[in-house]
């Protein structure tokens, strides 16, 4: 269908080309380049404000956790004093020698657990502890010199020892409180305290808060990030880094420095701080910018320093720019569609006739059409009818080949059959004559054991003709069969092929319940294993194995033998009708094509393998006849 274009051809413009040309041009890149302008400035403002106000929070903030720490760490500073009441702990440093010794331990042991401290000892004036609250352990403080220690050297000389460090001896951080002991105004000895700020840590991660503290080295002492622990937050001169190597005061820590991707310094105390992203987030950030405030804490040269991630306030300043960026873009689009709607109104008016006449052409179109459907229609059903019919000829005709490929076997067993029946023949025959004359000569004895020699001989002649009418007897298209019972009848049926050759048979399966017609599994395996013994017609110590394992909700067999193999020409072709290797007399080429059909029929399959040991392995999979079967799932 094709409308007359002058129909949709709008009005001439009223203003000339060139200026309409440049307006076009200008006005497009003007627009973006304002709308990117408002969205930076948007965000700027935006971002600004959020800062002010997250520092206003975060002032109080820093307050409060400032004032924690500074709590945690005052609730402690009087235990050292409080041994200068103790008139062992006196007793002891006066007498080192002296029976004080355990005494003063097993105080000190006590105070420790009831103040919930790391650890108290007690040191002479030389630093050689000489009683402390660990002295069961293993690696206790007792005998140990500790002369080199800041808080030891301090509180000898009747100043407060405090000290952040590292144990010497554990090898755990710790926070040392030291108190000279004076006796009659001299200086006897020097009481340790070492506390772990740990919980705080703990507190701070439990509260998602991101802070630390960093002692007057600059060395972040404790944090609710571990990576950041014992990181300088400034760089460390070299004669700084000697003196705390001679110290050990953070043992052989490291002590590399924490050092920012970028800095900005907004107001005394508060600076703007970005860090790379912790990979482990997988959050896809290269970097994550803090703002970070700082406080010292009060009776200590230590800093706090409280962390406040400025993602969200990023996120939002964004959002601000964009949305101050898509509102002038609406307002823009607003107005150009308000100017261009004046000029389309002119050409709906001119469009409305061509769309009526369209709708006409349309709708003679359309019943057209309907009709070529309707006829397309009737063609498909009957085109769907041929087939129905056609693979219902197909599958009686593919019944029919069945049952001809069993005659065809039982009569390519003719003459194994007709001579398995010869022999008892000729002996019934041979046995009754015999048992005649032995009657008239009135020997019973002997006549009996002919009779029952005979009964055998039918017996046995019974079993031959019964496997061969069960082989003949038409399949169904659904059932069950017994593995075990099938794999019988095949041998049953095969049984004279079997025994000419002297077969060494090898059997590993288990009898499972197959989701297949009893004769139809019977007519693959003598197929499969027919097929094997013309493989090993050669072979002068023939074998054959039938190994067979689950998967999942089906069974898988596997038939194989010790023959010649197979050339690879003949495996491109060795499932097509009619192709055999075998003379005309003895094969149809028709086995293998019809035991896939029936495997593919039961909704499982046949295959081949080639193993590197020789000969061939046919394998079949059928489902479990118990297996449970899916439920289509509603619409």
């Amino acid at each position: 269908m094709k409308c007359d274009p002058t129909l949709f051809r709008p009005a001439k413009p009223a203003l000339a080309v060139k200026p309409r040309l440049i307006r076009q041009l200008l006005i497009p890149p003007l627009i973006i380049l304002l709308m990117v302008g408002l969205g930076v400035a948007g965000f700027m403002i935006s971002e600004h404000n959020g800062i002010r106000t997250l520092s206003e929070s975060g002032e109080r903030q820093l307050e409060l956790h400032a004032r924690g720490v500074e709590s945690e760490i005052s609730k402690y500073t009087y235990l050292p004093s409080l041994l200068e009441l103790e008139n062992s702990v006196s007793s002891l440093l006066t007498d080192p020698d002296g029976e004080h010794r355990q005494t003063v331990n097993e105080y000190l042991e006590g105070l420790n657990r009831r103040s919930r401290s790391r650890a108290i000892f007690v040191l002479d004036t030389t630093g050689r502890v000489q009683a402390t609250s660990n002295w069961r352990d293993v690696d206790s403080f007792l005998g140990e010199d500790l002369s080199f220690r800041a808080y030891f050297q301090h509180a000898v000389r009747g100043q407060p020892g405090r000290f952040y460090g590292i144990g010497s001896t554990t090898g755990e951080p710790g926070y040392y409180l030291a108190h000279g002991l004076e006796e009659h105004g001299k200086i006897i000895g020097v009481a340790v305290i070492k506390v772990r700020l740990e919980n705080m840590e703990e507190r701070w991660q439990r509260a998602r808060l991101e802070a630390f503290v960093s002692d007057e080295n600059g060395i972040i002492i404790l944090s609710s990030d571990p990576a950041r622990r014992l990181k300088s937050v400034r760089a460390l001169t070299p004669e700084i880094k000697e003196r705390l190597a001679r110290s050990l005061q953070y043992y052989w820590w490291p002590l590399n420095e924490l050092q920012p991707l970028s800095r900005e310094t907004l107001a005394d105390g508060i600076e703007k701080l970005s860090f790379p992203a912790n990979a482990e987030l997988g959050d896809g950030r290269s970097e994550v910018a803090y703002l970070a405030q700082t406080r010292r804490l009060a009776d200590t040269p230590w800093h706090f320093t409280l962390l406040t991630p400025l993602q969200d306030l990023r996120r939002e300043s964004i959002i601000q720019g964009v949305l101050v960026a898509v509102a002038f873009a609406l307002l823009t689009i607003v107005l150009i569609a308000w100017n261009e709607r004046r000029k389309v109104i002119a050409t709906r008016l001119a469009a409305r006739e061509a769309l009526e006449e369209a709708n006409s052409q349309l709708e003679r179109k359309i019943a057209e059409r309907t009709a070529d459907l309707r006829a397309s229609n009737d063609r498909l059903k009957a085109q769907i009818r041929e087939r129905r019919h056609a693979e219902q000829t197909l599958r009686h005709a593919q019944d029919e080949l069945v049952q001809a490929g069993k005659l065809a076997a039982i009569g390519q067993m003719s003459t194994s059959i007709a001579h398995e029946l010869n022999q008892p023949l000729a002996a019934l025959r041979t046995l009754s004559g015999n048992t005649v004359r032995f009657l008239e000569r009135g020997a019973l004895e002997t006549a009996s054991t002919n009779l029952r020699t005979m009964n055998d001989l039918i017996d046995r002649m019974g079993r031959i003709t019964a496997s061969l009418r069960s082989f003949a007897r038409r399949g169904e298209d659904s059932g069950q069969a017994s593995l075990a019972k099938a794999v019988e009848a095949s041998l049953q049926v095969l049984g004279t092929r079997i025994a000419g050759c002297h077969l060494k048979l090898n059997q590993q399966f288990d009898d499972q319940q197959l989701a297949i017609d009893q004769t139809r599994l019977e007519q693959i395996l003598v197929n499969l294993i027919g097929n094997a013994l013309d493989a090993m017609a050669a072979q002068p110590l023939p074998e054959l194995w039938l190994e067979g394992e689950l998967q999942g909700d089906k069974y898988r067999l596997r038939v194989r033998d010790n023959g010649h193999g197979i050339d690879d020409e003949t495996r491109k072709h060795l499932f097509e009708p009619f192709f055999t290797t075998k003379p005309g007399e003895h094969g149809l080429g028709l086995g293998l094509t019809l035991s896939a059909s029936l495997a593919a029929a039961a909704k499982g399959s046949l295959s081949v393998e080639h193993p590197i040991d020789g000969g061939t392995a046919f394998v079949i999979t059928l489902p479990l006849a118990n297996a449970p079967t899916e439920v289509a799932e509603p619409l």
